[in-house]
């Protein structure tokens, strides 16, 4: 039995940090006949997303730097400090012949024991600003995969390549929606916001006097569907559907005229990839306030508005809605300036570009037709 070339991913924490390197991964497998190994904590999300997938993760111990003040940065550089030793005997077992950080407290120590080993290290880099964990490892990595000009200028335009957010298969550009019906989709991230929800049943409200008739799937993250449904319905709103979790996002996404959501880089790369105007809310307490740059950089390319949440109250999301979905000209400009700025293919690009550092080759070529791995090899 022969065994496969190793290709590593390690980081983690948050679905931000672990989904596009879940997809990135499922490229490599489709292109190519390689193995991934996830390395992360016990602490993230990528214990249970991971191995279900049926992915190999190793897990390091390894706590957060930032976020608890002098103490928590001294206990976490410690750790971090510590589990080095560690990293390095992963990187020795498993042979990986690249690797692949994904941001977060987790992907530090892995990252630095390749690089020491002389392993080609790679960042992904989803914001427009950098993580502290590719900001400490920019200066040794390879090549660094990010999706803003403003992150390519920091790390050094040389090492950048700019393919964007790796997503999961489905979010491909669509036309504008155009519905007769217009139609709104709400996300608070697979959490739920809490703003958003207090706030859209309100702004909705105030917008159907201009608007009769609009439509709205608002997503509230776990046991919160019953309180927004009754707010909507005290707000005399009849025609909001309330559910805890949207399903299939890419293709709630093709079917709506508007957008309002928080501003995870994820999240904006879903919106850009199918072109879609929206209001991004972005969460205020994000690290390195990374939500409002994310927003503000996509505002400034003319693809979205941005509204910070102090300033997001009812009255104004509910000015805004009616402002986007009466001029369909203008909404058109912002779905389009979006989708510019999307990357649909970007798992692939990340994974072809992964091959080629680990000197393997793509087995497998993408569809031609679709620019994407083929189903059948997936």
């Amino acid at each position: 039995m022969t065994t496969k070339p190793q290709i590593m991913i390690c980081g983690g924490g948050t679905g931000g940090h672990v989904f596009p390197g879940l997809a990135v991964a499922d490229a490599l497998c489709a292109l190519a006949a390689v193995d991934v190994t996830f390395v992360g904590t016990e602490r993230g999300i990528e214990t249970r997303v991971i191995p279900p997938r049926g992915y190999a993760l190793e897990l390091l111990n390894v706590e957060p730097m930032k976020g608890g003040g002098f103490a928590r940065a001294v206990r976490g550089g410690a750790i971090a400090a510590m589990a080095i030793s560690s990293a390095i005997s992963v990187i020795r077992r498993v042979k990986p012949r690249v690797v692949m950080s994904m941001g977060g407290y987790a992907a530090g120590p892995v990252s630095l024991a390749a690089a020491a080993l002389g392993v080609p290290l790679t960042l992904l880099e989803p914001n427009s600003t950098l993580g502290l964990a590719n900001r400490i490892l920019a200066p040794v990595c390879k090549r660094a995969f990010v999706s803003w000009q403003e992150t390519a200028n920091t790390i050094g335009v040389q090492k950048c390549r700019m393919f964007g957010v790796p997503l999961r298969s489905g979010f491909a550009p669509r036309d504008d929606a155009q519905n007769a019906v217009k139609r709104i989709l709400v996300m608070g991230g697979s959490q739920g916001a809490k703003a958003i929800n207090d706030r859209m049943p309100g702004a909705i409200a105030r917008a159907l006097k201009s608007l009769p008739g609009l439509s709205v799937l608002h997503q509230t993250g776990k046991d919160r569907d019953n309180e927004v449904a009754k707010s909507y319905l005290e707000h005399g709103v009849e025609a909001a559907t309330v559910v805890p979790f949207v399903e299939n996002v890419a293709d709630e996404i093709r079917a709506a005229d508007l957008v309002i959501a928080r501003a995870g880089a994820v999240t904006v790369a879903e919106i850009c990839a199918i072109g879609r105007p929206s209001i991004l809310i972005p969460f205020p307490h994000a690290a390195d306030d990374h939500q409002a740059k994310n927003a503000i950089a996509l505002a400034d390319l003319g693809g979205t508005l941005a509204i910070r949440q102090e300033a997001a109250d009812d009255v104004r999301i509910g000015s805004e809605i009616v402002r986007i979905l009466s001029d369909d000209s203008f909404r058109t400009q912002m779905a389009e300036a979006a989708r510019r700025h999307g990357k649909p293919n970007a798992a692939s690009d990340v994974a072809e570009e992964l091959l080629h550092l680990a000197n393997l080759p793509v087995t497998r070529p993408r569809d031609r037709e679709t620019n994407s791995p083929r189903a059948e090899a997936i």
